[in-house]
């Protein structure tokens, strides 16, 4: 008995040897000192939409990475760039981690669509389709620029480029930006087609050279015989024919930078649109041109004796025209309804019809003054009232003879709620023409006013109903406002012609 006692406590240490090395044991057998294996990437939500990935775009979006030892992982990367992960998402055949905002431009490619995991025990990479999506172009910076000159593709992910043709032209040299919205290259001397090709490591892009003419706007819409007219837009070189007001221009001078085109007005007499006809096709504006006639081609007052009209020469009113809807003036200073020539006249533009023109003084800080009502009438028709507010605009033609240097033009409608403020002369320099002119202003101008930023310097107009009314009816004020703390440095002499709303869009 005494011999079985000895040899029982001799082997009691040892066995508390074991046991106490247990831990460690168990600790090497899950994987610390094993290198890591990755099986698979998987999407980070529920059963069963947690499919097997082999590719991705990164967006910021989160993963499983599944395999084997991988609780003791201190790097994950993907394409060679370090992600953020919680070690207490770390299991021993699981990593939740969230793939990192990866720019293309500047990554190491040779590590490209790699997942590499690195733990305690070692590293491993896997192969994972994670890059860019697919080429997009949108346009091109100048399609008639000069051989060796240089240009810009615009357009989404042109990065890592495997192939770039541009007009049968293969072109060796190039350089995207850094987040891969432009291609530079220098324009090559030969185009055989009109076609472009971009091949990246996500995809091809095929584009075809689009220079289609395009009308942004014109200098005067309703000029008078040897006016002075500017067509401004883009894609302008090369101009084979010119229909202004359906009237053949033959006789015009194309811009250096071909973005805009100036002819002297013949004798009109029709509305019709503006036609611009290059060897990319035709370019025509969706409005019609010289517009003088009341209540036709979107006119609401034109001035010219059809609408009512009452103007107060300090107290001696000349009356009241006859017809439906006009103007109501009140102006501070001199104010007229007339069709003398001589002061609102000049290269861009004459005008031998009638117009209302302002006469207003220096206005004090925080004063308005002046004023021209238009009388209700139809400013959009009724089936177009659902069309966004930028596809339809105010126009008018006017005249700034002398400088007009502080204050605001308004023009709000009978519908309370929004109204537009033109400042010209809000950048810095005194405002003026050279004779009449068309403005043109989207209804999508027009804004609400703002706590903070004041009146019409709020939220842009999203429904045409709330300037116009249910009916798209409606009658407005124009007016001058001083919206600064110190005197206008000069009052505002102005001439109004041709009130319209259009479609432009």
């Amino acid at each position: 008995m005494k011999k079985n006692l000895g040899i029982r406590l001799y082997l009691l240490p040892l066995f508390l040897m074991v046991v106490a090395l247990l831990p460690a044991c168990k600790k090497n057998i899950e994987g610390s000192s094993n290198p890591p294996v990755i099986t698979s990437v998987r999407s980070y939500v529920a059963s069963p939409n947690d499919t097997v990935l082999t590719s991705a775009v990164p967006k910021g979006q989160w993963v499983v990475i599944t395999g084997h030892n991988l609780k003791s992982a201190t790097r994950i990367e993907f394409d060679g760039v370090p992600a953020s992960f919680n070690s207490a998402l770390l299991a021993q055949n699981s990593a939740v981690v969230q793939i990192p905002q990866i720019i293309f431009s500047t990554i190491d490619t040779s590590k490209l669509y790699t997942l590499k995991v690195t733990t305690t025990g070692g590293s491993t990479s896997f192969a994972f389709k994670l890059g860019p999506a697919a080429p997009i172009i949108f346009g091109i910076s100048d399609v008639f620029a000069n051989p060796g000159d240089s240009v810009s593709l615009f357009g989404a992910n042109l990065l890592l480029i495997q192939n770039f043709v541009y007009g049968g032209t293969k072109i060796s040299s190039f350089k995207s930006s850094m987040y891969g919205d432009t291609l530079s290259f220098l324009m090559p001397a030969v185009t055989s087609t009109r076609l472009i090709t971009v091949t990246t490591r996500a995809g091809t892009v095929l584009d075809t050279i689009k220079a289609t003419p395009v009308v942004s706007w014109i200098s005067n819409e309703n000029p008078s015989m040897g006016d002075s007219v500017y067509i401004y837009g883009q894609y302008l070189k090369g101009v084979q024919s010119l229909i202004f007001a359906g009237t053949a221009i033959t006789t015009f001078t194309v811009s250096k930078d071909s973005k805009s085109v100036g002819f002297v007005a013949p004798a009109l007499s029709e509305s019709g649109p503006v036609s611009i006809t290059t060897s990319y096709g035709t370019g025509t504006t969706p409005y019609n041109v010289y517009t003088p006639t009341y209540l036709k081609n979107g006119v609401i007052e034109n001035m010219d004796g059809s609408g009512v009209l009452y103007a107060d020469y300090g107290g001696n009113a000349p009356g009241w025209g006859d017809g439906i809807g006009g103007i109501d003036a009140h102006i501070n200073n001199r104010y007229g309804w007339f069709t003398e020539t001589t002061a609102f006249n000049g290269v861009l533009g004459t005008n031998h019809t009638m117009f209302i023109f302002v006469n207003t003084a220096v206005l004090s800080g925080g004063s308005s003054n002046g004023g021209i009502i238009l009388a209700s009438n139809q400013w959009v028709p009724v089936a177009n009232l659902t069309d966004a507010p930028g596809q339809w605009a105010l126009k008018m033609e006017i005249s700034v003879p002398t400088d007009w240097d502080g204050g605001a033009l308004d023009i709000k409608t009978d519908v309370p709620g929004y109204i537009y403020r033109w400042e010209p002369s809000k950048t810095g320099t005194a405002y003026k023409t050279k004779g009449w002119i068309t403005i043109t202003i989207p209804l999508s101008s027009f804004r609400a006013s703002d706590p903070v930023l004041g009146e019409g310097m709020g939220a842009a107009l999203t429904n045409i109903t709330d300037l116009l009314g249910p009916k798209g009816q409606t009658g407005a004020y124009l007016y001058r406002h001083n919206y600064a703390a110190a005197s206008t440095k000069t009052g505002f002499y102005c001439a109004f012609d041709n009130i319209r709303v259009v479609k432009i869009k």
